[in-house]
This record gives structure tokens, C-alpha cells and sequence, in this order.
């Protein structure tokens, strides 16, 4: 009897050990691709930045007009933009992966009909960034790259915790876009934003805090009611001369009663990487963090980037 029960149990145990270590093994190469892919074609810029974080340059066929980082992405075809991207181009490049934005439904129902396999990641956030650069890592089996990127950019943001920690938030009104006419609507970062989580990161404090929409347009009167301390304007379009940088400010003077306006504390950052949420999330960081602390004369973090990456 009790030679039975042994038995029993060995075999119970030696079956659980093996379920056990199939289910490890499954988490660590949880690609759904019997092969894998090698002719990607990416959709946003986004998702180019993230694939040569990777590493994986050799296996992108084709990006977007306005994928322009870095420099070798300008050298590959384009399929034109989202909203009208060429089929033709796209057929001939025969790609056995397209990769979009969960946002861009109607671009996966057309690859869809052209029998193409689709991968949707989300970027709307730090932690979705960060999740799909754990997800693309595991899709095309680069897991360990993909592992040290993410420590490289975790570590980066500590840091800026810590550098920043007991320092006082400032009232930020982040722009996005022309703001030549203040007096008009404006377009504003809200919540539920990868831009308003760095600009708190950066030791901001939105003035939109209540807002339902993740970019909403503002007045000109709830601008001067919050009296913001601190205005950016972001974004490509905010790269300007300073015969323009003084333009606008002169058209913000017409608003005095804004603290920002008062104490001359109005900014414009116009680097490309602004407004894409991908690995160069923390220049943006850095970006924010030297406008609302100007006595930051240096960059709190100085780290090399992970082996296999690329600097952000």
C-alpha cells in the first residue's frame, strides 16, 4: 500500500514539476509567431524608434512620412501616412508583420483584408509605452534587449524623482501647437497623457486637473482665472526664432494678470522628439524639468545606455 501511494505521489509530483516549468517557459517565449517575422513594416513614429531600440533595423522594410528618427529610418521606403497609407507600396514589400496603434482601427480592418498579420500596441501612456516595449520584446524574440531598455529608462526617471524630490510644483499650462494669438482657444495637454505624466514628473503641476479630455481647447478666461506660473508651448511647430519666440511673448503681455506672463516665465520647446511617445521619453523629461527649474544647470542623470540599445 504504502509502495503504491509512493508511486502515486512521484508521479503526481514529477507531472506538477513539468506543468510548472512549461508554464516558466511559456511566459519566456510567449511569441505568438511559429516564425519569426522579418520583413516588419512600422506605422507610426512610435513604433520606429521603439524597433531600433531593439535592434531590429535589418528587419524593417518600410515606415511612415513621418517616421524621421533616427537618421536610417528616413532611408527606408514609406507607405505615406496613417490615414492614407499606399497599398500598392505595401503589397509590393511583401511584409509578413505590420505593426500599428490600437487607435488606428481602420488601418488594421484594411490589413487585415490584404491577409497581412497585424501586431496593435498602445503608447497612450508611460506605463503602456513601457508595456509594449516589453510586449515587442517578446513578439520578436528580444527579450533581453527589450529588459534593458526598459531598466535604462526606469532608472533614468528615478532618478529624476529623487533629484527633484522636496522641490515645490509649479502651475504649468502645457501647449500644444500655435499659440501667436492667445487670445484665441488654445489646445492644452490634459490627463491621462504620457505629456502630463512627464510634466509632473518634472516637478509640474497641471493646471488640468479636472479635465475629461486628454487634449482639450482652453479660453483665453479660464487661462487667466488658473494664472498659471509656468506656460510651455510643445511641439515641432514651437521650433522658432527669436524674432517669433518674441512675438508671442509680446501677444501674452496683452494678458498681465497671468503669473506666467508676469514673471517672464513662458517657454517654447520645439525639439521633434516632443510629442512622441516612445524611448525618447526622457529627453522630454529633461526638457520640462529645465523649464520649470532653471537652476538645473546640468542633467540630473548622466547613464550610458544598456548594451544593445541606442541612445535615447
Amino acid at each position: 500500500m504504502n509502495k503504491i501511494f509512493i508511486k502515486y505521489f512521484f508521479t503526481s509530483f514529477v507531472f506538477l514539476v513539468s506543468l510548472y516549468s512549461g508554464f516558466l517557459n511559456s511566459l519566456e517565449a510567449s511569441s505568438r509567431f511559429k516564425h519569426q517575422p522579418q520583413r516588419i513594416i512600422s506605422t507610426s513614429p512610435s513604433i520606429t524608434e521603439i524597433l531600433f531600440e531593439l535592434g531590429l533595423k535589418e528587419r524593417i522594410v518600410a515606415v511612415t512620412d513621418f517616421c524621421s528618427y533616427p537618421e536610417e529610418a528616413c532611408l527606408l521606403p514609406s507607405i505615406g501616412g496613417v490615414l492614407n497609407p499606399d497599398i500598392e507600396t505595401i503589397i509590393s514589400l511583401t511584409p509578413d508583420l505590420i505593426i500599428q496603434q490600437t487607435d488606428s482601427e481602420k488601418m488594421k480592418n484594411n490589413f487585415k483584408s490584404l491577409g497581412i498579420p497585424t501586431l496593435s500596441i498602445n503608447v497612450r501612456t508611460i506605463s503602456d509605452i513601457f508595456e509594449s516595449i516589453n510586449r515587442l520584446g517578446k513578439e520578436l524574440n528580444c527579450q533581453k534587449t527589450a529588459k534593458n531598455l526598459l531598466s535604462f529608462l526606469k532608472n533614468k526617471i528615478n532618478n529624476y524623482k529623487l533629484g527633484l524630490m522636496g522641490r515645490p510644483k509649479k502651475k504649468v499650462l502645457l501647449l500644444l501647437g500655435d499659440s501667436s494669438n492667445p487670445g484665441r482657444d488654445l489646445y492644452a495637454v490634459g490627463p491621462g497623457t504620457f505629456l502630463n505624466e512627464l510634466l509632473v514628473l518634472s516637478g509640474g503641476k497641471n493646471i488640468l486637473t479636472n479635465s475629461k479630455a486628454q487634449y482639450p481647447k482652453l479660453s483665453k478666461e479660464y487661462i487667466i482665472e488658473q494664472s498659471p506660473e509656468i506656460i510651455i508651448e510643445a511641439g515641432p511647430k514651437s521650433n522658432l526664432s527669436q524674432k517669433k519666440i518674441d512675438y508671442r511673448v509680446e501677444q501674452w503681455n496683452r494678458f498681465p494678470t497671468i503669473q506666467a506672463v508676469k514673471n517672464k516665465r513662458i517657454h517654447f520647446i520645439g525639439a521633434d522628439y516632443i510629442l512622441i511617445p516612445g524611448p525618447r521619453l526622457v529627453k522630454i523629461l529633461e526638457s520640462f524639468a529645465k523649464v520649470i527649474h532653471t537652476d538645473l544647470s546640468v542633467p540630473l542623470i548622466k547613464q550610458t545606455p544598456p548594451p544593445g540599445t541606442a541612445k535615447p
